[in-house]
């Protein structure tokens, strides 16, 4: 009897982490802060992706963030150079995947980079990517980086992470969670 209450006892404390893992809807704009000067800095690295599996084409979804991106795009004051949105498992152990954009040429992208998601109290996050400037021969040129650690976000709200000249805004919520209404601006002045 004692070796079920001890066996159910272990069972409660690691069931919570058992089923931390879970599908989320990733969405990403990385964006150029055109009134702040460009710093370059080293080379992307070889390994930019630091080891992540790269982002599948199935994971990929429409993004839902168009109308944010369409008015970062009208203002002079910001360039939207990556806007990607897939389907993650995350969990509390933190989950990494490497992002591309645009023709790859000898294992480096115009925009590339890694983010690391885990899921706790809030969602930890750790952002690297890279914007380059590759010759005709696919050599980096330039490289612009972007590196910032958030270990504060929470679910579903549209998060601003400035690293100066490179700014990343990021959306981080559970698939299938209930959505939560607007209320109507006429309504609540009533």
């Amino acid at each position: 009897m004692r070796a079920i209450r001890c066996l159910t006892l272990l069972l409660t404390l690691c069931a919570p982490a058992a089923f931390a893992e879970g599908l989320y809807q990733v969405e990403v704009l990385l964006v150029r802060q055109n009134d702040v000067p460009a710093v370059t800095s080293q080379f992307a690295p070889e390994d930019w992706s630091a080891g992540a599996p790269r982002l599948a084409k199935d994971a990929e979804r429409p993004p839902v963030l168009a109308d944010e991106a369409t008015r970062l795009e009208a203002t002079p004051s910001y360039t939207v150079l990556l806007h990607k949105a897939w389907q993650q498992q995350v969990g509390s152990e933190p989950s990494r995947i490497a992002v591309g954009a645009g023709e790859e040429q000898f294992g480096h992208f115009p925009i590339e980079g890694n983010l690391s998601l885990a899921d706790g109290r809030f969602i930890a996050v750790e952002a690297n990517f890279w914007v380059n400037q590759l010759d005709g021969n696919g050599s980096v040129l330039r490289s612009e980086q972007f590196s910032q650690t958030n270990s504060n976000m929470k679910r579903g709200e549209l998060t601003f992470l400035d690293g100066g000249h490179l700014a990343l805004l990021l959306k981080v919520a559970p698939v299938g969670a209930r959505k939560i209404p607007v209320m109507d601006p006429e309504t609540m002045e009533q």
